[in-house]
């Protein structure tokens, strides 16, 4: 017997319950209709004119129904005469390379037959400016040559940082239509300064670029679209702010405040900037965003297979697997924490072998006085927590918090031959 195994022998496993959290759902229920409605109001496509090239930026977030959201507005651009090209707004993603911004946007569903035009993939940037500081501030090129620009972004709150503009349209402006170069400024500084630094930004490109309007979602606890606005330039920054206090009120938690094991089946770009939302996880990769549960031990498991070996958030993570590990593309994960300055997310945990002994070291190390007892918390990823798998020793508490409901008996968890958990739907 190798030495993990042994200090890994004996160490028990809870039998787990499956359980249903509910939340806020409301949503867009005809999506379609609510991007042309929205496209309609006074002062959103009133200047747009027959002939005019329109910039559509589109980022590298698992946005719900993206590719509808991106083909509907080509489609109104369109019909008023315009000229729409998309390009991908996503900073650093993809590898910080034209052919890997693509092919973000086709893993999300977006190429040129779903959007209906031209997708104009580059890194060129131009610099529009400069904050007191001395930051440059950038924008893509081809958007900047555009007669117009229009973007899609979704409002919610920020995994490092926090401020009245976090993840949405003023971030998308600063950040993802300022590619690597945009990115790689704003961040330049740190976290600390994140706040101010996009606003400031996001002044300059709205004073000296051909920004239009931006068409904003705020989605719901499932991953759902609860809301579709259309923003005219000059209102971006205070409706993002607004938007997101709406944003952050529809998040979904965990429930519980303390954890001695969480279990994360995957973790991916597509999921969260971070592979996994610390708001959920309560695992942030800077002093500057607070919130969540207290996890002693935190699994994860695989990556997506949409995040393409990019790894970004493992290193929140105290344990992974061999399985997680033989997925990584370094190049791609670097590329993130070398662009923000925070490199904890793209360490690499304590890896095991296989499930078993990842979840066993982590049961092991989460110091929980009794075995018998331990608190731990399984989810596929922190997009998806409305059936979650909670130890049998959390089941009275679970049975007293309004929202959930037990809908499972006690189960053992089950492994295949290689030591790998067998989910539901395999």
């Amino acid at each position: 017997m190798d030495v993990i195994k042994e200090l890994l022998e004996g160490i028990p496993l809870p039998k787990m319950v499956k359980v249903k959290m509910a939340f806020s759902a409301k949503k867009v229920a005809d999506v379609e209709a609510a991007v042309r409605q929205e496209l309609a109001k006074p002062g959103i496509c009133d200047s747009i004119k027959p002939g005019m090239h329109i910039a559509v930026g589109v980022g590298s977030r698992g946005l719900a129904n993206l590719p509808t959201l991106v083909q509907v507005l080509v489609d109104e651009l369109k019909k008023r005469g315009a000229v729409p090209f998309v390009v991908p707004a996503m900073g650093s993603h993809g590898g910080a390379t034209a052919e890997g911004q693509t092919e973000v946007l086709a893993n999300l569903g977006v190429t040129e037959a779903s959007a209906g035009c031209p997708i104009v993939s580059s890194m060129e940037v131009v610099e529009i400016g400069r904050l007191d500081n001395g930051l440059p501030v950038y924008i893509d090129k081809n958007a900047c040559s555009a007669d117009g620009i229009v973007f899609i972004a979704r409002v919610k709150p920020h995994t490092a940082f926090r401020g009245p503009n976090e993840s949405g349209l003023v971030k998308m402006v600063a950040i993802g239509l300022g590619k690597q170069k945009g990115a790689e400024s704003c961040h330049s500084y740190g976290f600390k300064y994140m706040a101010e630094h996009i606003v400031a930004m996001t002044k300059i490109a709205l004073a000296r670029t051909p920004i239009l309007f931006g068409l904003a979602t705020v989605e719901n606890a499932y991953d759902e679209i609860a809301r579709i606005v259309a923003v005219p330039a000059a209102d971006i920054i205070e409706t993002d702010c607004k938007l997101q206090v709406e944003a952050k009120a529809n998040m979904p938690s965990l429930m519980f405040k303390q954890i001695d094991v969480l279990i994360v089946d995957q973790i991916g770009k597509d999921i969260s900037g971070d592979g996994m939302d610390p708001n959920i996880t309560g695992r942030f990769p800077t002093p500057y965003a607070s919130g969540g549960p207290d996890v002693s031990k935190l699994v994860v498991l695989d990556l997506t297979d949409k995040t393409h070996g990019n790894a970004n958030g493992m290193g929140l993570a105290d344990f992974g697997t061999h399985r997680l590990a033989n997925k990584v593309n370094f190049q791609m994960t670097y590329a993130n924490g070398l662009t923000s300055t925070v490199v904890l997310p793209t360490h690499m945990p304590t890896i095991l072998e296989s499930d078993y002994d990842a979840i066993r070291a982590a049961i092991k190390t989460c110091n929980a006085r009794d075995y018998s007892r331990v608190r731990v918390v399984r989810i596929k990823d922190t997009l998806h927590l409305g059936e979650i798998m909670i130890s049998e020793a959390m089941l009275a508490e679970a049975r007293t918090i309004a929202g959930i409901t037990v809908v499972g008996e006690p189960q053992a968890m089950k492994f295949d031959a290689a030591g790998n958990l067998v989910r539901e739907e395999d």
